[in-house]
């Protein structure tokens, strides 16, 4: 027998409340992330204040990719070298031409005083020497990128190629974040706003040290979501703390805040 409307839309109901319950379990019965706990504490996470993927821009073997996970690295050290003997020798070809068809122009010009060369193969001198300086200076773009050096000081997060691989344009080659202290990353409710500033103390425990720091907000997030009517906070622990790492995870605890 083929059910009624009214039994079907009842069944419908029925399996849309039993999987909102089961959703609503499996995020800790329904709690919003960004609202504090009954301590009234916030989750937080540290994480890099600059973290960048280093890719290729060229397609050529790997000569050295000398650092691995975890090693230091300063500013403007080099992360990655590939091995560019053939656009090397392209950019002496370019540059070589380059000349040629500056001394090609030269002896056309001299030649178009004494009435021997035509206007137009003047010009046409011209073009050959504006190409030629055109074809020299993205070959020495081309060479320009055959060391990748390091953005800022840091730290080797993850290394994803090996020296003697062939590389391609775009494929990552190293994960790479700051070397310095790392920030606190949180989501707090909207109505906090109403008393967390730039400079506003907490204080936070780390779950992995199970230590707490003094910390203090640098940043508040631009926009509420007005879903969960929440926005993100940007925290600074105080000091310099060696055993602090990106990924680790604690607890912010706000004076007064419930």
């Amino acid at each position: 027998m083929t059910p009624s409307p009214k039994t079907l839309t009842l069944a419908l109901l029925t399996a849309l409340g039993s999987g909102l319950c089961a959703a609503q379990a499996a995020n800790g019965g329904g709690k919003n992330f960004a609202e504090p706990d009954r301590d009234g504490r916030i989750r937080t996470q540290l994480s890099a204040r600059e973290t960048a993927v280093v890719a290729s821009e060229l397609s050529a073997k790997i000569a050295r990719l000398p650092l691995k996970e975890g090693d230091s690295f300063k500013a403007g050290q080099t992360l990655v070298a590939f091995d560019c003997a053939l656009f090397e020798a392209q950019l002496h070809k370019a540059e070589a031409s380059h000349e040629a068809a500056r001394k090609t122009l030269a002896v056309s010009q001299r030649l178009a005083e004494l009435n021997s060369a035509s206007r137009l193969e003047v010009e046409q001198a011209e073009a050959r020497v504006k190409e030629s300086a055109a074809e020299a200076a993205y070959m020495r773009a081309t060479v320009s990128k055959c060391v990748i050096a390091a953005p800022f000081a840091g730290r080797v997060a993850k290394r994803l190629a090996a020296g003697s691989e062939f590389a391609t344009p775009g494929r990552p080659l190293l994960e790479i974040v700051d070397g310095g202290p790392p920030e606190l990353q949180l989501i707090v409710p909207s109505r906090w706003l109403a008393r967390l500033k730039p400079g506003s103390p907490f204080t936070v425990s780390v779950d992995e040290l199970g230590q707490s720091f003094s910390a203090k907000v640098v940043r508040l997030g631009a926009r509420i979501d007005p879903v969960s009517q929440s926005v993100s906070v940007t925290g600074q622990i105080s000091g310099n703390h060696r055993g602090l790492q990106p990924g680790m995870s604690g607890w912010a605890s706000f004076p007064g805040a419930q």
